[in-house]
């Protein structure tokens, strides 16, 4: 009915930069006429692509049944959207610490590439990265970027954010600052969170006091947990600096046990932004990741793998959002 060939109807109904505007506009029109579907399993086969990507979820413990950090349910819509938009659907699951669960999806053809969320501890993490390049899967993971990873990842500037943050307690007059969160090698991000933390307090000619340090998982349990440890360490502190929202939210909620009001005796930041920051009591300082742009240039740089192009880890960039957990009077 159109008159183009059969290599040339089948670029224009999958949208190949190969065929015009013009011939991709008239065959889609007649395919609309006709209701003509193309038969994706069928093309599946033929290409050897499933189009469908994995994104794997690591299982953290929630207050919740969700087992999913509210970080990464802000950025799952944005995945999923650009999904759609690049004609994907996307297969969700857990991925859990124990599981075998890089050759599952490697192994089965379920998906063409996988999206990581999460990864617990990042040396253990490494092993498993690394089979997946060896056996050749196509993956990608939001999280730290480091000079030694053996995958391709998207983060945030992490440091920049925990200097920020940093130096925004110091302009509220804050000397005595805490920080809570595991800084170590085993948790890169909250390591580098700590680096910038650690470096805004040396600009302001302040050491950094170890007993104003907690380790602490990103759960509010976890918080609560460490604040606790804090004040029972009997140690002078008038701010905190949580490495995630949902500890800095538990934090907030020891402090408030021991009559302690935020901002007033204890300022208070995060880091994250998620949903609950702004709605917490009082609404949470933190450091705002740009979840939608990270979705986007996930789903981007694991499709460029799939076809073969180069692609580059990425950094992006953070804000600080202020707001009354932190705002003191210092005049």
């Amino acid at each position: 009915m159109t008159g183009f060939s059969q290599a040339t109807v089948s670029r224009a109904l999958r949208n190949s930069p190969l065929v015009s505007e013009e011939t991709r506009r008239k065959v889609q029109e007649v395919a609309r006429q006709l209701n003509y579907k193309v038969d994706k399993n069928a093309s599946n086969l033929r290409t050897q692509h499933s189009g469908t990507l994995a994104l794997l979820f690591f299982e953290d413990p929630t207050s919740d049944d969700s087992h999913i950090n509210p970080f990464f349910v802000a950025m799952l819509g944005s995945i999923t959207r650009a999904c759609t938009q690049r004609g994907y659907d996307l297969l969700i699951s857990f991925q859990q610490a124990s599981d075998d669960w890089h050759a599952d999806y490697a192994d089965s053809k379920k998906a063409d590439g996988i999206i990581l969320l999460g990864y617990g501890d990042y040396l253990a993490y490494c092993d498993k990265a690394r089979k997946l390049v060896e056996q050749g899967t196509h993956f990608v993971r939001w999280g730290a970027v480091l000079p030694d990873q053996p995958d391709t990842s998207i983060g945030c500037d992490n440091y920049s954010g925990g200097r920020v943050v940093t130096e925004h307690l110091l302009e509220q007059g804050c000397k005595r600052i805490a920080f809570l969160g595991e800084a170590t090698r085993h948790y890169p991000e909250f390591f580098e969170r700590h680096h910038g933390y650690a470096e805004a307090l040396a600009d302001a000619g302040l050491k950094v006091d170890p007993d104003l340090q907690v380790d602490a998982e990103s759960t509010q349990a976890s918080g609560h947990a460490a604040m606790t440890v804090l004040l029972d360490r009997n140690v002078q502190f008038d701010a905190v600096f949580a490495a995630s929202d949902l500890i800095a939210i538990g934090a907030m909620r020891a402090l408030d046990e021991h009559g302690l009001r935020v901002p007033g005796d204890v300022a208070v930041a995060g880091f994250d932004d998620v949903p609950s920051a702004s709605f917490a009591h009082p609404p949470l300082t933190t450091v705002r990741q740009d979840t939608k742009e990270a979705g986007t240039i996930l789903v981007d740089n694991l499709l460029h793998l799939i076809h073969g192009d180069p692609v580059e880890t990425s950094i992006l960039p953070i804000k600080l959002v202020v707001r009354k957990s932190s705002v003191r009077d210092v005049s």
